[in-house]
């Protein structure tokens, strides 16, 4: 299994790819590139939240704290809340996202689960989609993208690292095909995270419903 260090690395490299190609050919603000970059690479690190050892999880979840509620701030100005309020509401969620959710995650899951997993990263760019508030839905789609990109770069590299090429003979370590699943030994894991998956699409199919196609605002040469 390929390590914490180098999963950064190539989920860094795949997000500088990845923004460059929001602003050219997409045609998105380098604003955008950047924020799709970030994305990206922080999406290469988020299977290791159910990671054995405990850097990864203080790490991630440490940042998922910060970055999480920040996405909220769009939807909390079309709220018109207060300033005070929005500080409020992020302080708020660092405090349950940092130590609640950590906490609860830990106990829910078990290293290369189901959360490790290509329904796993469909999940994780969903959650974007809807959590970042803006009419133009080529903005969400390309963010999502970003963060399930850099899951799945993730995936590939700990399957690639499954491959043990010492000696004439390749052989398959233990761990291979426990990254690119679609499902796990666990039938309650499989079936909660399909249910999940599930009411995440049925909400964007909802948002697709209520912002009709020609109210999407086209970009040249982009959306």
């Amino acid at each position: 299994m390929a390590g914490f260090r180098t999963h950064i690395s190539v989920s860094g490299v795949v997000g500088v790819i990845y923004g460059g190609a929001t602003v050219q050919p997409l045609g998105f603000s380098s604003e955008t590139g950047l924020l799709a970059a970030a994305l990206t690479t922080v999406g290469g690190m988020l299977p290791d939240l159910d990671s054995d050892s405990g850097v990864p999880v203080r790490e991630m979840f440490g940042l998922a704290a910060v970055v999480m509620p920040l996405l909220l701030v769009p939807r909390l100005v079309e709220l018109e809340m207060s300033r005070e309020g929005i500080l409020a509401t992020l302080l708020f969620g660092y405090v349950v996202i940092r130590y609640g959710l950590a906490n609860l995650f830990r106990r829910l899951t078990v290293h290369r689960g189901m959360y490790h997993s290509i329904p796993g990263m469909l999940i994780a760019g969903l959650l974007v989609y809807l959590g970042y508030s803006s009419p133009d839905r080529g903005l969400r789609m390309v963010l999502a993208g970003g963060v399930m990109l850099g899951f799945l770069s993730h995936l590939i590299l700990d399957e690639l690292y499954s491959v043990d090429l010492r000696g004439v003979r390749i052989k398959l370590k233990s761990s291979a095909g426990s990254a690119l699943k679609f499902f796990s030994s666990s039938l309650p894991a499989t079936t909660f995270c399909y249910a999940v998956l599930g009411a995440l699409l049925y909400l964007v199919y909802l948002d697709f419903r209520q912002l009709p196609v020609e109210a999407i605002p086209v970009r040249p040469g982009g959306f």
